[in-house]
């Protein structure tokens, strides 16, 4: 299944999937794709009422409408730094022995079209195609790699949008620069697992301003998604919905020589395969 949220900033409503201009309404029998919905079992619960909706003919159609996050907000955004190798030569850094670590601001969730919208202060505004791991269960100490794997709900596509003097130059706390509000772009579909042939091998690419600037594969990821989720927890205990940002692959601004940083009016388009793309317009400071 493919789960999408159709609607304004916080009145989304839960949908599948099925086409550009059309999707499963499961308002109905779902409150919101959230830990609740997650916990309870709901991806299961509700497989045979989509597939029942699809043969009844009861599909809805959508036009012009904002297409949010695939997931409500989360309690926490997890995300790997430099988790591929060719991504941490070109930013001058050692490839890491095991997944670096850190937060995001779980209110930095925006669908996938929202604009991106730069902090005061803003200096080096980057760009970070990924792909997002949501969690389906509550999930800590997990035996096996395997294990890890049934804890995986689907992937979505990410932008995890940067201010890199903040990331840097403020106190060397990479969370600073990751927090600021419109920070995640997420969406436009959540793609459960088994609509996914290989996640290690899904085409990567952004573009800024209609040219190409990052183009990888998951294939060249240094952690894969089910070593990230049985690594992270061994510290720490991810709920249902939560939301891991797994790394990006080369071609950031701050890897450009010279380096280039998103000002306002640039426009970012990007997309992983399988998963659907994304486009955002940056707009100045609040």
């Amino acid at each position: 299944m493919k789960l999408m949220r159709i609607g304004v900033p916080g009145a989304e409503l839960p949908a599948a999937y099925l086409d550009p201009q059309t999707y499963v309404d499961l308002s109905d029998v779902v409150v919101d794709f959230d830990e609740a919905f997650f916990a309870g079992g709901g991806l299961d619960r509700i497989r045979p009422i989509v597939e029942e909706r699809i043969d009844s003919g009861r599909l809805g159609t959508y036009a012009n409408q904002r297409i949010g996050a695939p997931i409500a907000r989360p309690h926490q955004i997890l995300c790997i730094g430099l988790n591929y190798s060719d991504h941490a030569a070109e930013t001058g850094q050692e490839v890491p022995n095991e997944p670096i670590l850190f937060n995001k601001a779980p209110n930095t969730l925006v669908g996938p079209d929202d604009d991106v919208r730069l902090p005061r202060a803003a200096t080096k505004l980057d760009w970070e195609v990924e792909l997002g791991i949501v969690i389906g269960r509550r999930t800590s100490y997990l035996d096996s790699v395997d294990e890890a794997r049934a804890a995986i709900a689907g992937y979505v596509l990410v932008n995890d949008v940067s201010e890199r003097a903040f990331q840097m130059e403020r106190g060397g706390q990479w969370v600073k620069g990751k927090s600021a509000e419109t920070f995640n772009p997420c969406g436009p579909w959540l793609v459960t697992p088994d609509e996914i042939d290989d996640v290690l091998d899904l085409g990567m690419w952004l573009d800024v301003n209609g040219e190409r600037r990052q183009t990888g594969s998951t294939a060249t990821m240094i952690f894969d998604p089910c070593t990230i989720v049985h690594h992270l927890s061994q510290f720490l205990v991810m709920e249902p919905g939560d939301l891991i940002n797994t790394g990006t692959p080369p071609g950031v601004g701050m890897g450009l020589t010279p380096q280039a940083w998103l000002r306002p009016g640039d426009t970012m388009h990007l997309g992983i395969d399988g998963l659907g793309s994304q486009r955002q317009r940056v707009i100045e400071a609040r």
